[in-house]
């Protein structure tokens, strides 16, 4: 008994696992709006180490369509504006020799609908590491010795109705994105 539930729990946590990725992976996909999650993978060439920006810089959303940078170091500005040229996040770095400030522009209707189009593609991505969770805990349960052929019928169905309660948010999860990406 103790063996099915632990099965289960290992299920339930590759599926947390899996939407904690789906957030992570949504929040990089910008909306329109400015945000600091879309520099916050930017690495910085700090002292010969490469540094994420938040660790050399302030980096803080003074409105919907700016993203301001204040580096604790001055003579780190060239190395920051270099960082976020080279991270192809399709900014241009303005430099007024204490800030750096990205203009985040508007988005096109068709970029709207790439983006869109990314969402959808990694929300799939989610549902198939779902599954595959799915697919591992029923292979762990056909693999257990001395459990009642009911006792495991019952975990899959448990398992079952994990995996379609996971994909079910996967979808509201999308639902609210797509939404955010194609409000002007």
């Amino acid at each position: 008994m103790e063996d099915l539930e632990m099965i289960i729990d290992m299920v339930k946590q590759e599926m947390d696992a899996a939407m904690k990725h789906l957030d992570h992976a949504f929040q990089k996909i910008r909306a329109g709006r400015a945000s600091t999650t879309m520099v916050q993978d930017v690495m910085v060439e700090y002292y010969g180490a490469p540094t994420p920006i938040n660790q050399v810089a302030n980096v803080m959303v003074p409105d919907a369509m700016t993203i301001s940078i204040q580096p604790w170091d001055r003579t780190a500005i060239g190395a920051i504006e270099k960082a976020i040229i080279n991270s192809n996040l399709g900014f241009a770095p303005m430099n007024n020799g204490e800030n750096i400030i990205l203009n985040v522009p508007p988005l096109t209707e068709e970029r709207r609908r790439e983006l869109a189009k990314l969402a959808k593609a990694e929300t799939e991505s989610t549902k198939i590491t779902i599954r595959n969770a799915r697919q591992d805990g029923m292979k762990e349960l056909k693999k257990l010795d001395g459990v009642s052929e009911d006792l495991i019928k019952d975990a899959e169905e448990k398992i079952q109705l994990v995996t379609d309660k996971y994909v079910k948010m996967c979808d509201e999860h999308l639902k609210v994105k797509e939404a955010e990406i194609m409000k002007v």
